[in-house]
Order: structure tokens, then sequence, then C-alpha cells
């Protein structure tokens, strides 16, 4: 089964190097909006540093598989990690352009 580290469960066994996401689970009721805002923020931040790291440990197992260090299945499961994780991040992008578009178009 192949884990995807943004969105794992903690505790789950990542690729090599590669640390699935902690999120920090906070019970504060007396958030202000920019505290929201902050938060969300580095999350989304975390979570494309997450994809770019996938993305780089891809490259670095592929040269890897070029030089005999690992076998085909390992290169080929962290490839597919990397592009399913950038599958997933330009389609929440373009969810995300979607809704403003709609928000955008709604008359007050």
């Amino acid at each position: 089964m192949i884990n995807n580290t943004i969105f794992s469960v903690p505790g789950a066994q990542g690729v090599q190097g590669v640390q699935p996401i902690q999120l920090q689970q906070q019970v504060n009721t007396e958030t202000t909006p920019s505290d929201s805002i902050r938060e969300f923020s580095s999350y989304l931040n975390e979570a494309l540093n997450s994809v770019a790291t996938q993305e780089q440990n891809a490259h670095v197992m592929s040269d890897k598989l070029m030089i005999g260090q690992v076998n085909v299945d390992q290169a080929m499961i962290s490839a597919q990690q990397a592009l399913l994780s950038i599958q997933l991040t330009t389609q929440v992008r373009n969810k995300v352009v979607e809704a403003y578009q709609e928000i955008m178009r709604t008359q007050i």
C-alpha cells in the first residue's frame, strides 16, 4: 500500500527519508482569524515542503537505481508517490481557484 505523507496517520512508515507531517492538535477556543490564517498557512507550507521532499526523494531513488543500489520496485514506488502528491496538490489548487472564481461571480 502506498502511503501519502501529506495526509498520513501519525506513526505510519514512509519511504526512506520521508517523514509524515505531524499535525499539532491545539485546543484553543480563543483563536483570532489572523491566528487561523497563520495556522492554515503553516499547514500548507508544510504540505508543499513534503511534496518537494517526495519529488527529491524520487530523483535520489532514480539515481540510486541507475548505479544499482536499490531495486526497481523501490524506485517506482517513490516515483509514484511523488507523482500522486503532485497530482493531489494540483487538484487542490484547481478547486481553490474554482471556489475563488465562484465567489467572484456571486452577486451581492
